[in-house]
């Protein structure tokens, strides 16, 4: 059997040797030390409570922070005539269009949904799978070491697929996903990644404020900063192991600390009658960047600066489970 792997923080997601990495960005919640179900599953649910059931779904409880947002304030099918952009992307300054939510990902070909806790991928899912197999069983405490890996649908193991993002709230969001793959599932989208400034500028509102709520940090208003890290609770160690598939399934307090799009009612970017999610907490989101770059910080990363978050220290083809996506578009004529 293995011992675990463990990486430095801005470990690429591919070796030079094609070896999937198993570290990842070090990224902390207050938990953590301070560092920086498809069709056809192959997998039983897990037997211990670390994890979401096998990745079925959860219905958000009745509380205001965790409830779905006023129609009035993110009309999920807004009239096409109020602005220039599809019905799933937001109008910002008159400019550009935003995806409302973070983005899942499907089979463009098809539209089958691919697994949120797998890289959009065939050969890089399957890989996972295989290494993370073997890894868990090394890792952790006696619960973690025999909770399963999530469901990896059939068809995203048996063939090539090319990932096209879906904007659309109540689903889990797409992490596990590099710079490249982000791009490649927005353009298939006929979408692109938002350059940094556009995103800035998304995630200030109309009102040109730090944070999507406000002027200052407030704790729990966006999906950050948590009372616990993943890694750290399957791991026992918060710098280590960040390309698990069983990352953002693990709960605190009786629910995933990874949450469903557009649950968080107080992280709204406003703009108009319109709004954005979760631009701050719940997924970094890559940007429109070569050399690399992801923005707005995940759901146990240790910051509080909002808009201005930015980790710009890994190379485009990196990923872990915090990293996803959101796509922007150019008006139409």
């Amino acid at each position: 059997m293995t011992a675990p792997i463990r990486a430095t923080p801005c470990t690429p997601a591919l070796l030079l040797s094609g070896a999937l990495a198993l570290g990842g960005c070090n990224s902390c919640g207050r938990a953590g030390t301070s560092a920086d179900g498809g069709e056809g599953a192959i997998d039983a649910r897990p037997p211990v409570d670390l994890l979401e059931e096998g990745g079925a779904r959860e219905e958000p409880r009745p509380d205001a922070a965790l409830a779905p947002p006023d129609a009035a304030l993110a009309p999920p099918d807004a009239a096409p005539s109020t602005r220039a952009c599809p019905p799933e992307m937001v109008r910002v300054a008159g400019r550009f269009c935003v995806d409302r939510y973070e983005a899942t990902v499907v089979d463009a070909a098809t539209g089958k949904p691919a697994s949120p806790y797998y890289p959009p991928s065939r050969k890089l899912a399957s890989s996972l799978r295989k290494i993370w197999d073997e890894q868990r069983l090394v890792m952790g405490d006696a619960d973690a070491q025999i909770t399963p890996l999530p469901p990896l649908p059939l068809w995203e193991a048996a063939r090539d697929f090319e990932p096209k993002a879906v904007s659309k709230r109540g689903d889990v969001p797409q992490g596990y996903t590099s710079g490249e793959l982000a791009a490649r599932a927005c353009e298939n989208a006929g979408k692109r990644l938002c350059k940094l400034d556009e995103w800035r500028t998304a995630c200030r509102g109309d009102e040109d404020r730090p944070f999507p709520y406000g002027d200052t940090y407030v704790d729990g208003r966006c999906n950050v900063f948590r009372d616990a890290h993943p890694a750290k609770v399957l791991h026992d160690d918060p710098s280590i192991g960040h390309s698990d598939p069983r990352l953002n399934q693990v709960k605190s307090k009786g629910r995933t600390l990874l949450r469903r799009t557009g649950e968080t009612a107080t992280c709204y970017s406003r703009w108009g009658d319109d709004a954005i999610a979760d631009m701050v907490g719940n997924l970094d989101e890559w940007i429109d960047d070569p050399e690399g770059t992801f923005v707005g910080g995940f759901y146990s990363r240790a910051k509080k600066d909002g808009c201005a978050s930015t980790v710009a220290n890994h190379a485009y083809d990196y990923f872990d489970y915090s990293t996803g996506i959101r796509c922007c578009a150019d008006l139409p004529p």
